[in-house]
């Protein structure tokens, strides 16, 4: 069958195919169960695990959860037997350590609850199978650490890893093949020395000294709050294209590398502005709808579903959570949409550009702290102009932007996310962040020592106490409440009413580092804070308000030049940013140097205590080892697809139009036409294949060049090779416009974008 052929077969099936449908969970009394009813259901909840376990042996695992004493013997042991039980009830047989290396998703490894105890008689040897799980075996296991990403940590003679159960992460049982079930415990994954292999160790330090630092600065301002404990909270927007699995299995570059290599948009794409929020496609509705269900059985709290800009681009997103949990669960929704979406005959793609010329997809993270009593510490309440509290933190984030604003670059940046930032449908590579007319009036006035303005009320708008309502003068509809702030999508990092929202983060990556990095430049820059404070009250117990205003006045002059309420895509932000002295940092290889300057570095190693230095440059080398990675694999597989695909394709175009014209000359008609499209064509061929061999050079001088220094590498990569492929991929696209449809032999945009 030719490529044409298979394409068109692929549209067909698309089409005609057998639709999955599944029955949502019903009662006995045959009407659908409630949401709530199945949150959770697979799940080994704390509340689970009370009902499981002895009240001294579930108040020892509470006091080890808060750090307040190590895991005995017996709690293990005792929490492993309940564990087994409850998930063996649920057709269980494997269990696995669940872990974030460095490679952008999650590992397991699944172990079987099956044992045997031999005994010997006089007549042999007898064995008796038993199932059996035990504390030591739920606390940590064994993968071999030299065959992940350690960035020269570990060599393929140090081997030894371990991976530890994270207490604060529930233990959960996903379905496995015919119909059983696997056992599944989210786990930190360390070196046989101690050192940080994966993205979650790190997170989890952040959120305990970020933890610490703001519960001193709370209990400084309000004494009598005795705060103490202080959670970072998180809301990931997962966005993400759904194609046809046929169709995407003839594309060999979505296959390889995440994103199309080649391909010119169709007449009709984004434009119309039709396709966001619009109504949702029946099969991805069926996907989604299968996925929620999922999610809801695992606790994880899906809240949003809808279209995104481009075609077949769609988003969902949850309710917040705490940070490591929320990020456990967001790996887990990749994991579960990608199973779901297979089940449909969809491939769920994660890149960050996987179209040109159309949106990207990002993971917008929304980012904000909450004490144990609930406290949300970035609402501004009714009057943020004298809730000293939120002030204070407010610029604690915004000081922590000021002064590491290239660990944040650092922490989003990939070969894949380069393809979408700055390009007028995400944030530009300058980190600033938006606040709203509203806050930065409240921050202008208090630094001004002067009352704060009143806004110009428009025609069909009225002002109430603690916020405003907005009247469209139709009896009909209510009265609505609107925020205090707009919203500016162009922003990498702003305001969004009582958080933060971080929209820079890549929709493939963890989220683990970039939040990582953000918690530990506010820890630092509280610890800042709270030296201020300290230092202007003095001998006093507490800082008095004259105290806390200036320190507040410092900070706010301190962090001006980080606010930015324009536009972030204009020409006219560049020049600005660099007369404020914001880093303009254009390119990941650029990026990744920073990680290891001696500012960021200390911050991160000895003013924070995240990371050690070792664990450091190991993650440096990791992120430039990958980029380099990953523009290779790039290179190869468009060189394949254009010598051994695009090219043949366009040389059997040309022997047909060769052999048309050459039969009609024969008859004596006319071949003017077919001889002058072959004109326009051999032109257009000839470029592709010179830049087919400047490609095949400068991935071959990769290759051959390459250095025991990582970030050079990666450099001349982005460099050399990247514009490579961008010169071969526009020549190959030009030929798509050229070469009749018959010929071409892969799907086109309007075939993967428009056929779900």
């Amino acid at each position: 069958m030719s490529a044409y052929e298979l394409r068109k077969s692929a549209l067909v099936k698309a089409a005609t195919g057998e639709k999955r449908e599944i029955e949502y969970p019903r009662k006995a009394d045959g009407k659908a169960r409630y949401p709530s009813e199945i949150y959770g259901e697979n799940v080994f909840t704390l509340k689970t695990m009370a009902k499981a376990l002895p009240k001294p042996i579930f108040s020892s695992f509470l006091k080890q959860r808060r750090g307040r004493q190590n895991l005995d013997k017996t709690t293990a042991d005792s929490i492993a037997h309940a564990v087994r039980v409850w998930a063996m009830d649920r057709g269980t047989t494997h269990y696995t350590h669940w872990f974030q290396p460095q490679t952008g998703t999650t590992a397991e490894k699944h172990d079987a609850f099956l044992s045997l105890l031999s005994s010997f008689t006089p007549g042999g040897e007898e064995v008796t199978a038993i199932d059996q799980f035990s504390g030591s075996q739920l606390l940590q296991s064994e993968p071999d650490a030299s065959s992940f990403p350690s960035g020269g940590m570990r060599t393929t003679f140090e081997a030894r890893g371990y991976t530890i159960w994270d207490t604060s992460s529930s233990m959960f049982v996903q379905s496995g093949p015919n119909g059983t079930s696997i056992l599944y415990i989210p786990s930190v994954f360390i070196s046989y020395n101690g050192d940080a292999l994966d993205e979650k160790t790190g997170l989890l330090r952040s959120n305990e000294v970020l933890s610490r630092a703001a519960s001193d600065l709370v209990n400084l301002l309000e004494p009598e709050a005795h705060v103490s404990h202080v959670y970072t909270t998180l809301g990931t927007e997962q966005e993400f294209f759904l194609v046809d699995r046929t169709m995407y299995a003839l594309r060999p570059d979505l296959k390889l590398t995440g994103r199309t290599l080649v391909g010119q948009l169709p007449p009709r794409h984004q434009q119309l502005e039709d396709h966001y929020f619009g109504r949702i496609p029946t099969r991805v509705m069926r996907a989604i709808s299968e996925l929620e269900l999922e999610c809801l059985k695992l606790g994880i709290p899906i809240k949003t579903r809808h279209n995104e800009v481009a075609p077949a681009q769609f988003e969902v997103a949850p309710i917040f959570e705490e940070a490591s949990v929320a990020v456990d669960h967001n790996l887990l929704t990749m994991d579960v949409l990608h199973k779901v979406a297979h089940r449909h005959n969809l491939r769920v793609l994660y890149h960050e550009k996987p179209f040109k010329g159309v949106n990207g997809s990002g993971k917008h993270c929304n980012w904000a702290l909450s004490t144990d009593r609930g406290e949300n510490l970035l609402d501004p309440t009714v009057r943020p102009e004298t809730n000293f509290r939120f002030v204070i933190f407010l610029l604690a984030v915004l000081r922590a932007l000021q002064e590491h604003a290239p660990l944040l670059r650092v922490a989003i940046s990939s070969s894949s996310n380069e393809h979408r930032l700055g390009a007028q449908e995400a944030p530009p590579a300058i980190i600033s962040a938006f606040l709203g007319d509203q806050l930065n009036e409240v921050l202008n006035a208090i630094e001004e020592n002067r009352p704060i303005k009143n806004f110009s009320v428009p025609q069909f708008q009225t002002i109430k106490v603690g916020g405003t309502v907005l009247d469209v003068k139709v009896a009909a509809l209510p009265h609505i409440t609107r925020d205090l702030t707009d919203r500016n999508r162009t922003s990498p990092f702003a305001f969004t009413g009582n958080k933060f929202e971080f929209r820079a983060v890549g929709s493939k990556q963890s989220p683990s580092f970039p939040v990582t990095v953000l918690n530990c430049a506010v820890t630092s820059a509280i610890n800042e804070i709270v030296g201020e404070l300290r230092t202007q009250m003095g001998s006093k117990s507490s800082p008095s308000e004259e105290d806390k205003l200036a320190v507040i006045r410092k900070y706010i002059k301190l962090t001006r030049d980080v606010r930015f309420e324009g536009d972030n895509y204009s020409a006219e932000w560049v020049e600005e940013a660099a007369r404020r002295g914001l880093p303009n940092i254009k390119s990941a290889p650029e990026a990744f140097t920073y990680l290891i300057k001696d500012k960021h570095m200390n911050m991160l190693t000895t003013d924070t205590g995240i990371f050690s230095q070792g664990e450091l440059m190991s993650r440096y080398h990791i992120l430039n080892e990958r980029y380099a990675k990953d523009i290779i694999i790039e290179a190869e597989t468009l060189k394949t697809i254009v010598g051994q695909q695009i090219l043949p394709a366009a040389f059997e175009y040309r022997k047909t139009l060769a052999e048309s014209a050459a039969a009609l000359k024969v008859v004596g008609v006319e071949a003017e036409p077919e001889v002058r499209i072959l004109n326009e064509l051999t032109p257009q061929v000839v470029t592709l294949q010179n830049r087919y061999e400047s490609l095949s050079k400068a991935v071959a001088k990769l290759i051959d060049d390459e250095s025991e220094d990582s970030n050079k590498h990666a450099q001349a990569a982005y460099d050399n090779v990247a514009p490579a492929i961008a010169a071969a991929r526009d020549a190959a696209d030009a030929l798509e416009t050229s070469v009749a449809d018959k010929f071409w032999p892969l799907p086109k945009y309007t075939e993967l974008l428009l056929t779900i």
